[in-house]
């Protein structure tokens, strides 16, 4: 046969052989990834005696770049989109400690061992030790999600083994320099420690900078699955290849780093009709990478090469052994004591010493050694190491998983399973009547199966009681019901997204309150350790005073100021109607889980307590930019219209009285305009500071037309909730007038805080620094709520009162009578600083 058919035909095989595999796997409960291995060897040992089996064995043959740029990018990618970001964050010290400094320390305790029992010098042994160091990520993913590991072991086995193999192979190539010049010299060393750096760091800061660019390209498209998929292998490979070949970075690491970016933050800009083909996709890619992988690694096993080297390969895996028991009973419980680390108990622990297999990395890695005397003796202690791992500790980690305990499902999870049953006969109840109605369905054979389900409901009623007994007590009922109240809002808020009815901006303040919340319940101390629903300031203050309010600069800070004025009130806005959808179907979710009343009513306190605040906000806000209220309820409705417009195009499509092109390209259409109304763009807002200024005393006695010209003078200005406009001893020489929202003066003294007075719409500050005192204010002001102000500089006053003697005449005639006025209500009345100000 032609070549390319031949290898073609050669991977259509190994595909079908794997699905067999994979099929024995299910049905004998073995690790599918050691099977697969065994079927390599037992492919590899009959392709002596088969010709078609030997021809099968040379086409595919495999090699370090088969490895490191065909199998590695997918599955990296696969896995690191899907971490648990949250769970990765928590346990970073640990996943770090152990891929640099446990590595570094693993690769010289193998190196030592291996240079006293065999006749092997240091530096080479320290090769073979950093070569074995790394644990293989391909390897341990597989396993893991197969024997179904608890989360946090295998966020810290899949973290460790995603990221230690950059640390791995910069310590091989810097050994592989040293035994290329024949000595260790103090450059190499400070060298090496640079490329490790530049290496490692730089190659997961390109994948970010990748996977950012890949996710802003898929924000832009249309609902296209085609595209969006499209991007995703793009960012896993480019990742890879131009970090490799261009930049000379970590390959790895900048797949990892993509793969994390979009995994996290760019999973909100997938189109959600695309997030189940390409959570599909890359399930398909990966099961087809690893089937491939694994059959060939065990194809390229040579038992009688192993046999041979069987005494050596003994001291190998002994070496590895207590490298890695060193690494994680000594080494790792010293940054368990760091503060804010959650400790690893002894259990997971142990699962992670017998955890770190080896695979796919270490063969790549040692098969990349070109030239080299120790190569043939290499590739034969690595694989028979390998085959160790494989074998004997992947055979063998789901029983040890079983004896510690840690392959029960979480409290959570059984306690869902039971629900399952409850929820699924409770729903074949409320259909069987349907197949009634709809005529020649047995009366008889409906009541049967009726009280099947209503004995099925009773005992999984029995069943979640006792396990209420015996295993829950109030706090964990409490957690429990709590989490799926959140997950209830957190299901809701991803409607709302869907549906286009918040912006991404939004959505993702949104989600980290939700997730703060939810990480509390789950690893703090409990319910009350929740924050309320207050949301998170992103907003750049440092960046507003930096630049300032009077700079060329200004009108761009105004429109980013009034923009996070708009998100505030979307944010509020989704706050209110999450807390309101969680409270509307809290009573029925208490019902079917039969919760205690008690638990059921604190919850339900919680969520009423958020829902008062964020409508307390909303009617607020409401008041102050009716523009926003405004806007969002017009384009709340057209987005009603347009998803009505879509899901009658998909239905028509459906029946087949429109025709499928029509109706692709009507739902496009329909989709580009619902997706330039999501969110809320940056309204006009209307206020007239004549009418402002009316109100400040100052200004009282001038005549509509001065007014008017000095108010063209006025400049707007809009804060941010919590956004400081005046610093306690800073000097000013501006008024403030208050056109919307809450500001409130404060003064500090002596380590105390002191509440001066507030202001609120048509209130003003600043009269005596407009006219000329110099004395800097002994008050702070700082924004209550979002809130809008005109300003007016004393430069601009000036230059109007130069221009209008007459109107500079009556301004300094009501500025002595407002000192005055002032002076003597000090004097009798002791007024608090500021109040003269206020106006």
């Amino acid at each position: 046969m032609h070549p390319v058919p031949q290898l073609v035909a050669v991977i259509f095989v190994l595909l079908l052989t794997a699905l067999s595999v994979n099929l024995l796997a299910r049905r004998s409960g073995l690790p599918y990834t050691v099977l697969l291995v065994l079927v390599g060897i037992g492919i590899s040992f009959l392709s002596d005696n088969v010709p078609s089996l030997a021809n099968m064995e040379s086409a595919l043959s495999i090699s370090p770049d088969l490895i490191l740029f065909v199998f590695l990018p997918t599955l990296i990618f696969e896995s690191s989109y899907n971490l648990d970001t949250a769970l990765l964050r928590r346990n970073s010290v640990q996943i770090l400690a152990l891929a640099i400094p446990g590595l570094l320390l693993s690769t010289g305790l193998i190196g030592v061992i291996i240079w006293q029992a065999l006749d092997i010098g240091l530096v080479a042994s320290l090769l073979l030790g950093a070569i074995l160091s790394a644990t293989d990520p391909v390897a341990v993913i597989a396993l893991f999600r197969q024997v179904g590991a608890p989360g946090r072991l295998s966020t810290l086995i899949e973290g460790e083994s995603l990221f230690n193999d950059a640390t791995a192979l910069v310590v091989s190539k810097i050994l592989l320099s040293i035994l290329a010049v024949g000595a260790i010299s103090g450059p190499q060393l400070a060298g090496g420690v640079v490329d490790f750096f530049v290496l490692f760091a730089g190659g997961l800061a390109f994948g970010v900078a990748l996977g950012y660019i890949c996710g802003l390209f898929i924000g832009w498209l249309d609902s296209n699955p085609v595209f969006e998929i499209s991007l995703t292998i793009a960012a896993a490979y480019l990742a890879f290849l131009i970090a490799e070949e261009v930049l000379h970075i970590s390959g790895v690491m900048a797949t990892l780093g993509a793969g994390l970016l979009l995994g996290s933050w760019g999973r909100l800009r997938i189109s959600a009709s695309v997030q189940d083909s390409l959570g599909h996709f890359w399930d398909v890619l990966s099961f087809v990478s690893n089937a491939l992988l694994f059959l060939l690694l065990g194809m390229q096993v040579d038992l009688l090469e192993l046999a041979r080297s069987w005494d050596l390969i003994l001291w190998v895996v002994l070496a590895m052994l207590v490298s890695r028991a060193i690494v994680i009973f000594a080494l790792l419980p010293l940054f368990d004591r760091l503060p804010g680390v959650k400790p690893v108990g002894f259990g997971y622990r142990f699962i992670m010493f017998w955890g770190g297999l080896r695979g796919a990395i270490a063969l790549a890695i040692v098969l990349s050694l070109t030239d080299y005397p120790f190569k043939d003796l290499f590739v034969a202690l690595v694989t028979g190491a390998v085959l160790f791992t494989l074998l004997v500790q992947g055979l063998t980690i789901k029983p040890v998983l079983s004896l510690l305990g840690l392959d029960k499902a979480s409290l959570a999870d059984r306690l869902a399973l039971f629900e399952r049953d409850l929820e699924a006969h409770q729903l074949a109840i409320e259909r069987l009547p349907a197949l009634q109605k709809g005529g020649m369905f047995s009366s008889r054979i409906a009541h049967r199966l009726s009280l099947r389900s209503r004995q099925a409901i009773s005992k999984a009623k029995r069943k979640i009681k006792r396990f209420r007994q015996r295993e829950l007590g109030h706090d964990e009922e409490l957690n429990l019901f709590f989490l799926r109240a959140l997950a209830e809002e957190k299901s809701h808020y991803q409607q709302m997204f869907d549906a286009g009815h918040i912006s991404e901006g939004s959505m993702r303040r949104l989600l980290l309150v939700l997730d703060h919340q939810i990480d509390t319940l789950k690893y703090g101390n409990g319910f009350e350790d929740i924050n309320g629903h207050r949301h998170y300031e992103f907003i750049e203050h440092w960046l507003f005073r930096l630049i300032g309010d009077r700079t060329p600069l200004q009108p761009m800070v105004e429109r980013l100021r009034i923009s996070h004025i708009n998100r505030y009130y979307e944010v509020v806005w989704g706050h209110f109607q999450g807390s309101r959808h969680v409270l509307n179907s809290l009573e029925q979710l208490a019902q079917l889980e039969s919760t205690p009343r008690d638990i059921v009513d604190q919850v339900l306190e919680r969520f009423r307590h958020w829902n008062n605040l964020a409508s307390d906000k909303l009617h607020r806000l409401n008041q102050d930019f009716p523009e926003l209220a405004r806007l969002l309820q017009e384009r709340l409705g057209k987005r009603i219209v347009l998803l009505a417009e879509i899901d009658t195009t998909r239905e028509q499509a459906r029946l087949g009285t429109l025709a499928k092109g029509a109706a692709e390209q009507i739902e496009v259409s329909l989709q580009r305009q619902l997706k330039g109304l999501r969110g809320l763009p940056i309204p006009q807002l209307d206020d007239d500071p004549a009418k402002l200024l009316r109100r400040v005393p100052l200004f009282s006695r001038l005549s509509q037309p001065e007014l008017e010209k000095i108010a063209s003078h006025c400049e707007a200005l809009t804060l941010e909730k919590h956004d400081q406009l005046i610093q306690q001893g800073s000097r000013s020489d501006r008024l403030y007038i208050v056109s919307r929202g809450i500001i409130r003066l404060h003064s500090t003294c002596n380590a105390s805080e002191q509440h001066l007075s507030t202001l609120i719409a048509g209130d003003s500050f600043g009269e005596s620094a407009l006219m000329g005192e110099l004395r800097a204010p002994d008050t702070s002001m700082v924004a209550q709520t979002p809130a809008r102000l005109y300003t007016l500089s004393r430069e601009h006053l000036n230059q109007l009162m130069a221009a209008n003697p007459e109107m500079a005449s009556r301004l300094r005639r009501s500025d002595a009578r407002q000192r005055q006025i002032h002076g003597i209500e000090a004097a009798s009345t002791a007024t608090a600083p500021g109040d003269r100000d206020r106006g």
